[in-house]
């Protein structure tokens, strides 16, 4: 996959000299899934990727909820933020390698013209925010959709992209946000 990823984003370099590539995770709202996938990425594949979210309509905060999960999972939430996808589509913004809906409705949504040409799919995860209920049902809510969020990146952080063109890259990524969506249709 090298050949094909060198047209995408302009990320750089790790410390080790390996290839950095930029994720962006996108929602409507900006306010849990995408900022708890854009906190898995950075960690899980902190070696390889660097991770940052958006919406196409922020809500200008961060979830509660979220922020408690994440903190009691050890990430830092300092400095997280409900943003703009208009951030990452001007011309001088860092070249994106990847932009992942985390959400239905910013799926269907008409995005911007991206920097660095990057693979695109859709990770759609139910949205923990439109729960209703009690505080500890509330937190299974996030918790749950958290973890079927970790399981992709995980998957996702552990492809070799040196074995897979272009179409099997895509393939394999679409492939990734049907894990933990099966069980669900399913039940």
């Amino acid at each position: 996959m090298t050949k094909n990823t060198e047209r995408h984003g302009r990320t750089g370099r790790s410390l080790d000299g390996s290839r950095m590539y930029n994720v962006l995770f996108l929602c409507t709202g900006n306010s849990a899934r995408s900022i708890m996938a854009e906190c898995a990425l950075n960690r899980w594949g902190a070696v390889r990727f660097r991770a940052f979210s958006a919406g196409s309509h922020p809500t200008g905060w961060v979830h509660p909820v979220a922020l408690e999960l994440l903190q009691s999972m050890h990430y830092p939430t300092e400095g997280l933020r409900s943003k703009s996808w208009d951030e990452f589509a001007r011309p001088e913004s860092a070249g994106l390698d990847f932009v992942f809906t985390v959400c239905d409705k910013a799926a269907g949504e008409v995005c911007p013209i991206w920097p660095g040409q990057p693979i695109t799919a859709h990770w759609g995860a139910e949205d923990p925010g439109a729960f209703v209920g009690p505080d500890d049902q509330r937190m299974r809510a996030f918790t749950k959709i958290y973890f079927e969020l970790e399981t992709r990146i995980k998957i996702f952080a552990s492809l070799r992209f040196d074995d897979l063109d272009e179409l099997s890259l895509r393939q394999r990524l679409d492939e990734i946000g049907n894990v933990g969506r099966e069980t669900e249709r399913a039940g």
